[in-house]
């Protein structure tokens, strides 16, 4: 099989939205294990890792665990278990973002695409996310998660070298997609030369991912034949 493109595809505000399920159970999970949220309600989670968030919100207050990879995994570890309560309750409204469903199954269709994910959610927590959606993770036979890197522009490459597997080389420069919601996302895949498109699903405008240096930006994903020419262009 010869494979043209790896297409990455970030989770939150890009691919869905949890209703503020993390944000809930991050939350609860820094109270349960470093007694203090930090100032979470006026922190942006967008763009960043959760390790990276957990890390941060106890930095800003000076917390003394704040970077024991001890504690900082206790509370990730904590979050996973809150998150998963999270959607069993049935108190969040997670849905998928318009054209999500179409662009997905146009891409899986095309024996040239791999489909990956790219995202700072810890992966437990990513399938958690899809899975309330309905979104199979085995759709997306590479990943790169929070899990694996707290820093999120060290993802491209571990994503690359997992396609690597499978490719026979790791895919670079625009072979590889990186399809996001935030300027982080535009801008994470600058050491493996990756094309990256916004879409402003989430918390950003279109004009931010344009100025981060976006080849393409959409309002949403539901042009599938548009966003397609821009993974291909």
């Amino acid at each position: 099989m010869t494979f043209r493109k790896l297409v990455l595809f970030d989770i939150d505000g890009t691919l869905l939205s949890s209703d503020g399920a993390g944000r809930g159970a991050i939350r609860n999970a820094l109270l349960d294990e470093m007694g203090t949220t930090g100032p979470i309600d006026d922190f942006r989670f967008d763009g960043k890792t959760d390790p990276q968030i957990v890390r941060d919100l106890m930095l800003a207050v000076d917390h003394p665990d704040a970077e024991s990879d001890i504690h900082v995994q206790a509370v990730c570890d904590r979050y996973i278990e809150l998150l998963e309560r999270e959607f069993a309750s049935g108190r969040r409204a997670s849905r998928v973002f318009p054209g999500v469903r179409e662009l997905l199954d146009e891409l899986e269709a095309r024996a040239d695409v791999m489909l990956g994910l790219l995202t700072g959610n810890l992966a437990a927590g990513a399938r958690l996310k899809l899975v309330a959606v309905g979104i199979e993770m085995e759709r997306f036979r590479v990943g790169a998660f929070g899990s694996d890197a707290a820093d999120r522009r060290a993802l491209p490459p571990i994503a690359a070298a997992r396609a690597a597997e499978v490719w026979g080389t790791a895919p670079s420069g625009e072979q590889v997609v990186i399809i996001g919601d935030t300027p982080a996302d535009v801008t994470c895949g600058e050491s493996v030369g990756a094309r990256a498109l916004g879409v402003a699903t989430g918390a950003y405008v279109a004009a931010d991912l344009h100025d981060a240096g976006a080849f393409a930006v959409f309002e949403d994903l539901s042009d599938t034949d548009r966003v397609v020419a821009a993974i291909f262009a």
